[in-house]
């Protein structure tokens, strides 16, 4: 299995992806917004980003190895 790109923990269900960072916004991709659901995270479907509830279910060291979550995505 592939593991995620990036991990980023996060306080809030609703999160935002451009695919910036350490690159400028433009570089990136369209921004997305993303839920995270009853799983405790969500990937972001452009640039793989795994965005994790701080506390959640999910927010354990084994996170890298669960599968993909990309539902929940809107423009």
């Amino acid at each position: 299995m592939i593991q995620p790109p990036e991990i980023i923990r996060v306080t809030k269900s609703r999160v935002s992806c451009d695919g910036s960072g350490e690159i400028p916004a433009a570089l990136g991709h369209p921004r997305v917004f993303l839920e995270i659901d009853e799983h405790g995270y969500v990937d972001c479907g452009y640039c793989d980003r795994r965005f994790v509830l701080a506390g959640g279910v999910a927010d354990t060291p084994e996170i890298a190895g669960l599968p993909d979550i990309s539902s929940g995505a809107s423009l």
